[in-house]
């Protein structure tokens, strides 16, 4: 892990975690849990409607807090559209010392993100929930926008609905706050799934 991800993983506070905020996580927590307790896979998938910015780094925080923890997870994502992981969300996840590498040109291209040299890499794009590469089954789907928790109350194959939402950057698109609040989200993010990860009992 390079040393500039090492230094933002150190300086995740949970205590800035409200206490409102870690009872929604604590149903996360308590889905993992039970099924560590019961040797059984854990498979979350993070859903935003078009799969481009909050899904991905809730996909990309949640397997790296589990590895950085040595919880088994696989961790997925989609939308109810598909876009592309947002080139702005992209750059912030450079910033933070994660290698990525641009596997094509087209307009969804798709991103191979490392973080350390004993974890596979993740392949991060923009995909409807129900894509090939996303479980089918015994998953927990993980809701993290308004828009796609409201308009999808049904998430086939789901053994668990789980609403996590975050405000989205997008607002700051072409502001001088565009990397200042993509950045802020994506550390919003990784404190809560560093948190939730702390919690599961290994």
């Amino acid at each position: 892990m390079t040393n500039q991800l090492q230094t933002i993983i150190s300086k995740l506070d949970s205590k800035s975690i409200s206490k409102n905020r870690k009872n929604e996580l604590q149903v996360l927590i308590d889905y993992i849990n039970n099924k560590v307790a019961k040797n059984k896979e854990v498979n979350l998938s993070f859903i935003c409607t078009h799969n481009s910015r909050r899904s991905q780094f809730s996909q990309l925080w949640a397997q790296v807090a589990a590895n950085y923890f040595n919880i088994p997870i696989n961790s997925y994502s989609g939308g109810v559209e598909v876009t592309a992981f947002n080139y702005r969300a992209v750059a912030s996840i450079i910033r933070f010392g994660f290698e990525v590498v641009k596997d094509s040109k087209e307009e969804n291209p798709i991103y191979t993100v490392k973080w350390d040299s004993s974890s596979t890499p993740l392949s991060l794009f923009s995909k409807l929930f129900d894509d090939i590469s996303n479980p089918t089954s015994n998953f927990a789907a993980i809701m993290t926008c308004s828009h796609a928790d409201e308009n999808c109350p049904f998430i086939p194959g789901a053994e668990a609905r789980i609403p996590i939402r975050y405000e989205d950057p997008k607002a700051f698109d072409n502001t001088a706050l565009e990397a200042k609040m993509y950045d802020e989200r994506s550390i919003e993010i990784a404190t809560e799934l560093f948190y939730v990860f702390s919690a599961i009992n290994s």
